[in-house]
């Protein structure tokens, strides 16, 4: 029998990335569509693609708690996961909680889901958060040379406007992002401290909203104790993901166009310094998709002890 998922948020850009997902794995079925600004209309009518006549819903924490799903997603901005975590905690403790805003990342009671680097602690879990979009393609990107490094690695991020919601803003907004490079946050944004708290290591973060809806380049700045080679740094690359199916190492610095609508990463184009204590090497991923949709597809997969790629992969 298929697990039922319920979505909360299920209008936005990633709720409607899962929606879609999900119509395609073979074990899990939306069993919920929360989405108080299109409450009565059916999910198919407003999410291309999908062929779910399942109607949204503004249904609250309370009640959703008590409808028996197996996993609860919330596809929600920062800060309004609280009260749908505490209903299911005193409702339905059983029920998987997969949440995809910041608000549990840095809580040592919640599973950090990012399966190519923390797999080993995902069986059994019940209260997953998901990992930030630019955090994945940080932590993908130096994950592999994590031992060696030394002081603050430098990531210059870049990432369609998709990243910024559906609230219309000026990062989101094509018009003025046309021919232009947005910078913000940056310093302190959140995927900084993310990825410094995940790998213990210091990371000095810049995004920047480009004019391209979807995909995030992450280029990283790494700084080693001790002299290393091109080859040997390229030995840890293969050593980390040579049997990963959602990370493909490319020789030269990957680009979004490669990855965009995929549910993996990019991840390349390793150079090192004449001195060989410094290099730069470059991640790329769907912000949408290996950023948030595929990656808690993984995380639910694991969940419930389904293959982990299942519904992602032909």
């Amino acid at each position: 029998m298929a697990k039922r998922i319920g979505l909360i948020g299920a209008r936005g850009h990633v709720g409607a990335e899962l929606v879609r997902w999900l119509e395609r794995h073979s074990q899990f079925e939306l069993g919920l569509a929360v989405s108080r600004s299109v409450v009565g209309q059916p999910v198919c009518a407003l999410i291309p693609e999908s062929r779910s006549h399942l109607r949204f819903v503004d249904d609250g924490p309370a009640a959703v708690a008590s409808l028996g799903l197996d996993a609860l997603v919330l596809a929600m901005p920062n800060g309004e996961s609280a009260p749908w975590v505490a209903a299911v905690d005193r409702l339905a403790p059983e029920t998987v909680v997969l949440d995809l805003s910041a608000d549990w990342r840095f809580d040592a009671g919640w599973y950090y889901g990012l399966p190519e680097l923390t797999r080993d602690r995902a069986a059994g879990q019940k209260r997953i958060s998901n990992p930030g979009c630019y955090a994945t393609a940080m932590q993908l990107a130096m994950a592999p040379f994590a031992d060696l490094l030394d002081g603050a690695t430098q990531c210059f991020g870049v990432s369609g406007y998709s990243g910024a919601g559906t609230t219309p803003s000026d990062r989101n907004d094509p018009q003025k992002l046309h021919d232009n490079l947005m910078p913000y946050a940056s310093i302190g944004h959140v995927h900084e401290r993310e990825v410094t708290h995940q790998l213990g290591h210091p990371v000095e973060f810049m995004p920047n909203v480009a004019a391209h809806f979807r995909g995030i380049t992450m280029t990283c700045n790494l700084h080693f104790r001790s002299q290393q080679t091109l080859a040997g740094l390229q030995s840890l690359l293969v050593a980390a993901y040579e049997q990963e199916p959602l990370v493909e190492l490319t020789p030269n610095a990957p680009w979004v166009t490669a990855i965009a609508h995929k549910p993996g990463a990019q991840v390349g184009g390793l150079t090192l310094s004449a001195d060989g204590r410094r290099a730069v090497v470059v991640s790329v991923l769907d912000n949408l998709l290996k950023g948030a949709a595929s990656q808690a597809l993984q995380n639910l997969n694991l969940a419930f002890g389904f293959a982990e790629t299942e519904g992602l992969l032909p």
